[in-house]
């Protein structure tokens, strides 16, 4: 399906500008869609012939219009349940938006249709765009259309829902609403259904949702919402100890479209005010309401959850280091050059390890970005050569982030491969040593090589007994589900070459 950037830059007139009001708009109308209980679908006036251009804007007549972007509601059944997305309609096929677009004005006149077998009240709305204090433009135009098959008499809380809506009406052709400037409303912002409050221009609830007394309930409130000052209250709600700040009171009287998150009791709610100002005059606001508690319980446990595994990474880190150093104390006193060369090689493989979990330690989440750990075990394998004969191994490429499940086996297997190549390689004569990585979505491809003396003849890594050779092969083919492949290159020296799967179980993608 086309996206609204993109029908707006192929098929219309509209400039960059006019797009951010657009998406403004689009990205908040569900609030008007379901107070209105009925469909919104945005049309914006097709792009003129080469040569047509009229220098007025609006211009005069329109040739076509062009469905931009559609929004059903959660709060009654759908008058449209084809998409419009991407559809054009010449001039003249939906007679009130021809008539909101030329006069300006919201347009509710008119019988209800029947083209789909299902009666439909239609209305107009024509979207102003208010740049700056003087500039306006006309963008398009909002149909929306209700579905009538389900008509009866409105409770209080549907009248309610109706008058709100029919006040943001007019204000999107008054090109106040979206509100100029305001942050863009948030995937977790209160939704009509969550709770909504109707808050007069002195600042006292007018009428209140049963879900919205319900989430005042939670904080405390013995006493009914309506006729109080809803700054004032909530203020005195959420800190019962602390003097009463006017800022806060004030927001919350509906002067400023905010948000805010109150907290009392061990409950959590979030309020959005939205002000109602038609003809320049403010004549009150409505409040969205949810009830987060469970969300923050839930978002604490899981920061609490957090922390623990943190620390549980760097206490295992420690936990290495210890171990490394006793090795290490133990390699000293061994007058055996095997053990002592062996035991040299396990604090190796330990270090590689405890870097892995350090990293962790201070990550929020199970994934890394490996190059760091990488450039670590690189550096670390590059100082047990001896002076005359040391070798910098360097890195080419990027391992990008990992998941913690397979960054521990490659970062063994990346020691194991480095340590190969410096103790059987290039002991004699130095030389150089480096790590080249390429990654796409689904592989990883990591080759180690040197220029060296190259591998053995006869050399057989299935049946090599070098401890560390069966550590990489039992890593890369056991554990990480990869291939290894071991070869002399042809202008001397030995490649080791590692292809790894990134996908599946072992290996989650990072998001967002």
């Amino acid at each position: 399906m086309p996206t609204l950037p993109d029908l707006v830059r192929r098929q219309t007139d509209l400039d960059q500008r006019d797009l951010e009001w657009l998406h403004a708009l689009v990205s908040d109308w569900q609030l008007l869609a379901d107070l209105s209980f009925a469909d919104l679908v945005l049309w914006v006036p097709q792009r003129r012939e080469e040569g047509e251009a009229e220098a007025e804007w609006p211009p005069r007549t329109v040739d076509g219009w062009i469905c931009v972007a559609q929004m059903r509601p959660t709060t009654g059944p759908t008058a449209y349940p084809d998409d419009l997305v991407g559809r054009a309609v010449r001039t003249g096929k939906r007679g009130l938006i021809d008539v909101a677009w030329r006069e300006r004005r919201i347009v509710r006149e008119g019988d209800p249709e029947w083209g789909s077998g299902i009666p439909v009240r239609e209305e107009s709305i024509p979207i102003l765009a208010r740049y700056g204090s003087s500039t306006t433009k006309m963008l398009g135009v909002v149909q929306r259309s209700t579905n009538l098959s389900s008509a009866r008499t409105p409770s209080r809380l549907e009248l309610t829902y109706l008058q709100s809506a029919s006040d943001l009406a007019q204000m999107i052709s008054e090109g106040r609403f979206p509100v100029p400037g305001a942050e863009a409303n948030l995937i977790r912002s209160p939704r009509v259904g969550d709770g909504l409050l109707r808050v007069d221009r002195a600042g006292r609830v007018v009428y209140a949702s049963p879900n919205a007394l319900s989430a005042y309930r939670r904080l405390g409130l013995a006493t009914d919402l309506v006729g109080v000052h809803l700054g004032e209250t909530t203020a005195v709600l959420a800190e019962t100890n602390a003097p009463i700040d006017e800022s806060f009171i004030g927001m919350l009287s509906g002067k400023n479209h905010r948000e805010v998150e109150v907290e009392a009791h061990g409950a959590f709610v979030q309020l959005r005010m939205i002000p109602l100002i038609v003809s320049g005059e403010q004549i009150g606001s409505i409040a969205l309401i949810r009830d987060v508690t469970e969300l923050r319980w839930r978002d604490r446990e899981l920061m609490t959850k957090d922390a623990t595994i943190r620390e549980i990474h760097h206490r295992v880190k420690n936990n290495l280091q210890t171990v490394a150093a006793l090795l290490r104390l133990q390699a000293r006193r061994l007058r055996i050059p095997e053990g002592r060369a062996a035991l040299e090689e396990a604090v190796r493989r330990v270090g590689s390890i405890a870097i892995v979990h350090e990293t962790l330690s201070h990550t929020p989440d199970e994934l890394i970005d490996f190059d760091e750990i990488a450039d670590r075990v690189i550096a670390m394998s590059g100082e047990v050569m001896a002076l005359e004969t040391r070798v910098h191994p360097k890195r080419a490429g990027s391992f990008g982030v990992l998941p913690a499940a397979i960054a521990s086996p490659i970062a063994m297997i990346l020691t194991e491969l480095l340590q190969n190549a410096l103790q059987h390689g290039l002991a004699v004569r130095g030389g150089t040593l480096e790590v080249l990585v390429s990654r796409t979505e689904e592989r990883l491809h990591v080759e180690v090589r040197d220029d060296g003396v190259g591998l053995p003849p006869d050399f057989d890594p299935e049946s090599a007994d070098s401890l560390g050779i069966q550590i990489v092969r039992a890593l890369t083919e056991g554990e990480l589900g990869g291939s290894l492949a071991f070869g002399n290159r042809e202008t001397g020296g030995a490649s080791v070459v590692l292809d790894l799967p990134l996908l599946g179980p072992r290996a989650p993608q990072r998001t967002g």
